[in-house]
């Protein structure tokens, strides 16, 4: 039977800005298996906390999810607002991409956290990145430029950032990297065509996407779990 335990750990890196607290749920006492979550803009990372019970399957190994909790920094679209974020998002268009030190630091934390598992003893293999919104969109810049092969990337109602750089900037190694996309197609937040996008993208530059769209807002709903939860069995079992 799985077990359940949830703690808060300091990342180490290599200087004060690129530590980040985490929540933690390990499944079972020997995890060989890791799922990596940035949440969405102005969440934390007990956001997604809840729904781990049921990304498992019967017989699934012993898993740690690892739930960053981004940095606060001011959002400018939210009049300067401190919250969460993984970069500043300087105003509501198609392009996103304006921050680019606080993406380059996010995309530096999230490696840095994939480092932290293979020193845990999880091979990178075995390593998922997944993220929701604006978690989702750093998770596919880090996921793809990463040394070692990954077992899969999840993007969830999210969209490309600097995308014409998004080839020259992967790395040979995850140039095969399985990719799970969900997206709601009522979403007034992230458009569902920019889920379609990061769709098309992957596709062409040869990944293997599974694309979703539910009949849903910005969020996720139960059907996306599901669907979710056979992927990682897939890429995990």
């Amino acid at each position: 039977m799985n077990t359940q335990e949830s703690a808060t750990a300091p990342q180490a890196g290599p200087g004060p800005e690129s530590r980040l607290d985490t929540v933690e749920i390990v499944t079972g006492p020997a995890p060989d298996a890791a799922v990596i979550w940035l949440h969405g803009l102005g969440a934390d990372g007990h956001d997604f906390e809840p729904i781990v019970p049921q990304l498992l399957w019967p017989g699934a190994p012993d898993i740690r999810f690892v739930f960053p909790h981004a940095p606060v920094r001011p959002v400018t679209i939210n009049g300067g607002m401190q919250m969460r974020a993984w970069y500043d998002i300087v105003e509501m268009s198609l392009n996103r991409d304006q921050d680019q030190q606080g993406i380059a630091q996010s995309i530096e934390q999230s490696t840095a956290l994939i480092e932290r598992e293979r020193r845990r003893g999880i091979d990178p293999s075995r390593i998922v990145l997944a993220g929701f919104s604006q978690g989702g969109a750093i998770s596919v810049q880090a996921a793809l430029r990463y040394p070692e092969t990954l077992a899969g990337l999840v993007a969830l109602s999210t969209y490309l950032l600097n995308d014409s750089e998004l080839e020259n900037n992967r790395h040979e190694a995850n140039r095969e990297l399985p990719v799970f996309v969900g997206h709601g197609t009522a979403d007034p937040m992230v458009p569902c065509m920019l889920g379609e996008q990061v769709t098309g993208r992957l596709r062409g530059l040869g990944h293997a996407v599974e694309w979703h769209s539910y009949p849903m807002m910005h969020a996720v709903c139960p059907q996306e779990i599901n669907d979710l939860a056979k992927w990682l069995q897939k890429c995990l079992a």
